[in-house]
């Protein structure tokens, strides 16, 4: 039976060890640092010792995540095209964009953010469409499935995109009472579709390349 299987990666660190982490959303455009590109490394090592290069990447409009994809295309000695989507850019943190975490508990509060890494419940004031990212996901994903039947498609994306991709699965509540949403950076996730299914399986979520390799 002909499986299409989605690989979904959260780009790799943007700071430093000794740098203060702020919200990094769609209106900043970070590289990579150095372990952000160990990170890319890593992912590019497992892809090849999982046997699961992909057939196509897809990533969003900013660096840090086309940088990811770097070392998996040269890892693979063969050409793997790559698309950027501005669907897959990373949200847009309104006030808080570019505000430390503590800063951002200030405005919004603990338990607000607590609900966004729970649930995807949207603070107040950032510039998030949860529909629209759904539909987007749903979109791409039937593309690919029409497109790509039979293929392995990476997605190199961020945090706060990634999250709503379990919607996927056709039961999001479910997804939510057996995984954490949030995915750390340079993690993977894989989801996988069999021809004849209308949705899509979680077969593993917010796995880390650098506990493998």
């Amino acid at each position: 039976m002909v499986k299409t299987r989605l690989l979904i990666a959260r780009h790799g660190n943007t700071f430093t060890p000794d740098q203060i982490p702020t919200r990094v959303g769609a209106r900043t455009d970070l590289d990579l640092v150095a372990t952000g590109r160990k990170q890319a490394s890593d992912l590019a090592r497992y892809l090849v010792a999982e046997n699961m290069l992909p057939d196509a990447i897809f990533t969003s409009n900013l660096k840090r995540t086309y940088q990811m994809a770097e070392p998996i295309i040269e890892l693979a000695g063969h050409p793997i095209p790559l698309s950027k989507e501005s669907i897959f850019n990373e949200i847009d943190y309104g006030p808080d964009e570019n505000k430390t975490e503590e800063d951002v508990i200030s405005r919004v509060g603990k338990e607000a953010l607590e609900k966004w890494d729970k649930d995807a419940t949207v603070p107040q004031g950032w510039n998030v469409e949860p529909d629209k990212i759904i539909q987007g996901w749903k979109d791409f994903a039937r593309n690919i499935d029409t497109l790509n039947t039979g293929e392995t498609i990476l997605v190199i994306t961020s945090n706060g995109v990634a999250r709503f991709a379990p919607h996927l699965t056709g039961n999001f509540d479910v997804f939510l009472k057996e995984n954490n949403i949030k995915i750390s950076t340079g993690a993977l996730c894989c989801l996988e579709k069999e021809e004849n299914e209308s949705d899509w399986s979680v077969k593993f979520w917010n796995r880390k390349p650098k506990d493998f390799v």
